[in-house]
C-alpha cells in the first residue's frame, strides 16, 4: 500500500527532474521584458506568449534528456531517462506534444508571433539535436533566448494592433486594445474633434517591425544565455578556468550596458540632454502616447490650429519648444521683438533663447548622472535590480574560475540561469515600466524555494 501510494509521487518527482522545473521561472520575464520594450503593458498577447515559451523551454528540456541519454548513462546515471524512470519515448514524445502546445498558444498571438515562435522551435531542437556538441552551441542558445524575448514583443504588438483595429470598426470605437501604453489608443488619436478627417495619421508598426525596438534588450539577454551556456560545457567534468573569467567580464559588460547613459532609454531619447525647457525633463514618452495628446489637442489638417494643437504636435514629432513657448527664431517673451531668422544659435540643441543683451547663450548643462539618479525612483530601481544581477552571477563564477571542479562549475550555471530573472527584470524598468520589473523581480524567491528539491542542471 504505502509503496503504491508513492509510485505516483516518484513520477511526478522523476517528470519534474526530467523538465528541469526550478527553471522555469526564468521564463516569463523574457516575454515581460519584451512588452516592456515595445512600450506595452502586459495583456493576452503577453499570456498567449508566456504560455508559449513555457510550452517550448519545457519541450527543449525533454528533448535534451532525450539526446543525451548515452551520454548522461555514464556522466549522469541519476537523471530520469538512464535511471529507467522515465522512457526514451515518452520523453520524445513529451518535447513533440510541447512543441505542438506552443506554436498553438503563439498562433494565438497573431501570426507575426508565430513566425517567432516557430524560428524558436526550430533553434531549440537544432540546438538538442546538433548543435549542442558543436562550437555553434553556445550562439544557438543565445538566439533561442533572445528569440523568446521577441516572442513577448512580438505578441504585444501584435494584439494591440488586432484590438485597435477591432475598436476603430465598433460602433463609437468602444473595444479597447489590450495593453497599450499609455491612457489612449492610436485608434482614440485618430478621431480628434473636427469636420474633416486627419490626412496625416501617424505610422502605425505592427508585427514584426513593431518588435524591433525590443532588439537591444533581446541581445543583452542572449549575450548572457551566451556565456552560461559556454560555461555549462565544462559542468560535468570542470576544468576550465578562462571561461569562467570570460564569462563573469561579460557579466559585468552587461550590467554596465544596462545602465549605460549612451542612448537613455533605447528607443527614446536620452535622459538629461534635452535642456531648454521644463517640458523635455524627465523620460521621452512613448512615440504614440505623443502623437495621442497632440492629436487630442484639436490641431491638425483640416482644421483651425490652436498654439497648444501646435506645440502638441511638435512635440509628437520630436520637436521641443524653448523656455515659455517659443520656437527657434523667437523670444519667448510676450511682446518681444523676434529674433531675425538665422540668428547665429537660434533655435539650435542647447542653446537658450536670446537673452536682455541680443543673442543666443548656451543653455544650463545637463544634470549629473548621479542627480538624476537619485531624482528618478525608475533610474533608482533599475540600479537596484542590476546589482541583484551581479550579485547573483558574479560569485559563483568567480569561485567556478578559481576552483573549477565539476561542482563549483554546475553552481556557477545554476547562477547564471537564477540571474535571468534580475537581469529581466532590470530590462522592464529600464524601458520604463518599474512594476512589470519587481513583478518579474517577484519569481527570484519561488525559483529559490523550487531549486532546492529540484536541480537546475
Amino acid at each position: 500500500m504505502g509503496c503504491g501510494r508513492g509510485a505516483p509521487r516518484q513520477r511526478l518527482r522523476a517528470w519534474a527532474e526530467l523538465l528541469r522545473v526550478s527553471a522555469l521561472f526564468s521564463v516569463p520575464g523574457d516575454a515581460l521584458a519584451g512588452a516592456a520594450a515595445v512600450g506595452r503593458r502586459p495583456g493576452r498577447g503577453t499570456a498567449l506568449a508566456i504560455g508559449a515559451s513555457l510550452c517550448l523551454y519545457e519541450a527543449g528540456m525533454a528533448l535534451n534528456d532525450w539526446a543525451d541519454r548515452d551520454e548522461d548513462a555514464v556522466d549522469r546515471p541519476h537523471r530520469p531517462i538512464p535511471s529507467g524512470r522515465i522512457s526514451p519515448a515518452a520523453a520524445l514524445g513529451a518535447a513533440g506534444v510541447l512543441t505542438a502546445a506552443g506554436l498553438a498558444l503563439a498562433a494565438r498571438a497573431g501570426r507575426p508571433a508565430l513566425t517567432v515562435a516557430t524560428g524558436l522551435a526550430a533553434t531549440v531542437w537544432a540546438y538538442d539535436l546538433h548543435l549542442k556538441h558543436t562550437k555553434a552551441g553556445p550562439a544557438a542558445m543565445a538566439a533561442a533566448r533572445s528569440l523568446d524575448l521577441l516572442l513577448g514583443a512580438t505578441a504585444a504588438v501584435a494584439a494591440t494592433g488586432t484590438a485597435t483595429r477591432t475598436g476603430a470598426g465598433a460602433a463609437g470605437g468602444a473595444r479597447r486594445p489590450d495593453n497599450v501604453a499609455g491612457p489612449r489608443t492610436m485608434a482614440d488619436a485618430l478621431r480628434t474633434p473636427g469636420p474633416g478627417p486627419v490626412i496625416l495619421p501617424p505610422p502605425a508598426r505592427g508585427g514584426l517591425t513593431g518588435a524591433l525596438p525590443a532588439l537591444p534588450a533581446a541581445l543583452v539577454l542572449g549575450a548572457h544565455t551566451y556565456g552560461v551556456t559556454a560555461v555549462s560545457r565544462h559542468e560535468t567534468q570542470g576544468g576550465s578556468t578562462g571561461t569562467p573569467l570570460a564569462v563573469l567580464a561579460t557579466t559585468t559588460a552587461l550590467a554596465a550596458a544596462v545602465l549605460g547613459e549612451w542612448r537613455g532609454r533605447w528607443g527614446q531619447r536620452p535622459e538629461g540632454l534635452a535642456t531648454t525647457g521644463p517640458a523635455t525633463v524627465g523620460p521621452a514618452p512613448h512615440p504614440e502616447a505623443r502623437l495621442a495628446r497632440a492629436a487630442g489637442s484639436g490641431s491638425g489638417p483640416g482644421r483651425a490650429a490652436s498654439p497648444e494643437g501646435i506645440l502638441g504636435w511638435a512635440a509628437a514629432l520630436g520637436v521641443t519648444s524653448q523656455p515659455g513657448g517659443g520656437f527657434p527664431g523667437q523670444s519667448a517673451a510676450p511682446g518681444a521683438t523676434p529674433q531675425p531668422e538665422g540668428t547665429l544659435g537660434s533655435g539650435l540643441p542647447g542653446w537658450a533663447p536670446a537673452g536682455p543683451g541680443g543673442g543666443a547663450v548656451p543653455a544650463a548643462r545637463p544634470q549629473s548622472l548621479l542627480g538624476r539618479t537619485v531624482a528618478d525612483p525608475t533610474r533608482l530601481l533599475t540600479l537596484a535590480l542590476t546589482g541583484a544581477y551581479l550579485r547573483t552571477a558574479g560569485p559563483p563564477l568567480l569561485h567556478a574560475a578559481l576552483n573549477p571542479s565539476p561542482p563549483l562549475t554546475q553552481r556557477a550555471v545554476g547562477g547564471g540561469i537564477r540571474a535571468m530573472i534580475p537581469l529581466q527584470a532590470a530590462l522592464a524598468a529600464r524601458a520604463g515600466s518599474p512594476v512589470t520589473g519587481l513583478a518579474v523581480m517577484g519569481l527570484v524567491p519561488l525559483a529559490r524555494s523550487l531549486a532546492r528539491k529540484v536541480s537546475l542542471t
